[in-house]
């Protein structure tokens, strides 16, 4: 700060003693744009207010004895003023860094930005884009920001353990996110660790590590997409990867087709007493349990003779032998085509 505001500064005190006069409204003002300034230009408070203090000292023997409780009041008055022009200018400061990571983020996870200008604004957030980096999501039923809880217990947590790596904890659509270096998974891990704790048992995905600013976006994708197949699946393992789940965007791809052997494979069951979905479910948990009749009726709440009959039910109505290896296979696919197109409940 330049010596021209100190000596007006000690000028004010000698006359606010010498009056008795209160610090006018425009000196007010001038304080509170001073310490803006003085915050601007990344000055810090504390040695700030020292120096004030300092400064009154040094013209503490020059003032009218009768007229020291007024310099204190004045004092006071004016750091007071120059402390709330400093708050409000870092205030704003903080504002607009939030305001810039959040266009960063949005621009980084939906690609909208030229790759070029992203990767030089990466840099400021601790992102090299040149190296592949892999995103971690999770979700939780209640959304998260940058405020809640679990974000900042994550984000301690991260930072307690792998310090200054190149991390980027975010929040997005109420989903807590993170990116990291592609070659550190362990980075990823920890991270799903945490945030199924801290969000009290929350889901998380992984994508896959992709090269490039456009690599981040296909991570994401690939992470969404897996939550969104966990619900449709109900998959309930509480860390999903991505290359885990390749198999299904494959099934999928072709969704004519796909509705074609559900249909043509699982359609007859809705003959069956009761519709389709318990003869579904019972496929369902029959492959899920290694096609050991034993424990699926276990898992049914079954008889083992009852789990037999409804079997053969299957077999008869499909002409597939869920017993039959050649015939397994395509029953499976098409439970699984089922679950992904919420067959029986909606039209395929």
């Amino acid at each position: 700060m330049s010596d021209e505001y100190w000596e007006g500064y000690a000028r004010m005190l000698t006359d606010v003693c010498t009056t008795g006069r209160r610090l006018a409204r425009d000196e007010l003002e001038s304080l509170r744009a001073e310490g803006e300034r003085a915050a601007e230009g990344g000055h810090g408070l504390r040695a700030l207010v020292r120096r004030h203090l300092a400064a009154a000292r040094e013209v503490w023997p020059s003032l009218p004895e009768p007229g020291t409780d007024r310099a204190l009041a004045a004092v006071e008055q004016a750091i007071d003023a120059f402390a709330e022009g400093h708050e409000r200018a870092q205030k704003l400061a903080v504002r607009q860094e939030e305001a810039a990571r959040r266009e960063f983020i949005d621009d980084l996870l939906y690609g909208r930005s030229d790759l070029g200008r992203l990767a030089e604004r990466a840099e400021r957030f601790g992102l090299l884009l040149s190296r592949a980096h892999a995103v971690a999501v999770a979700q939780s039923d209640v959304p998260v920001d940058d405020t809640h809880p679990a974000t900042r217990h994550v984000e301690s947590a991260l930072v307690a353990r792998f310090g200054e790596r190149r991390i980027l904890l975010t929040t997005k659509d109420g989903r807590l996110i993170c990116i990291a270096p592609g070659d550190q998974d362990d980075v990823l891990t920890f991270f799903a660790k945490q945030a199924h704790a801290a969000t009290d048992g929350g889901r998380v995905a992984i994508g896959r590590p992709h090269p490039g600013a456009g690599g981040v976006v296909h991570s994401y994708e690939e992470a969404l997409n897996a939550l969104d197949l966990a619900d449709r699946l109900d998959l309930d393992e509480p860390v999903l990867r991505s290359a885990d789940l390749l198999v299904y965007p494959v099934l999928t791809r072709d969704r004519q087709a796909m509705a074609d052997l559900v249909r043509n494979t699982l359609g007859p069951l809705q003959a069956a007493r009761g519709g389709a979905r318990p003869l579904v479910d019972t496929l369902t948990i029959y492959f899920d349990s290694g096609c050991v009749s034993a424990e699926a009726a276990r898992r049914l709440n079954l008889s083992v003779r009852a789990m037999t009959y409804r079997l053969e039910r299957i077999h008869k109505l499909t002409g597939a032998d869920p017993a039959d290896p050649v015939h397994r296979y395509t029953l499976q696919t098409a439970v699984i085509g089922a679950r992904l197109l919420g067959w029986p409940e909606s039209d395929v």
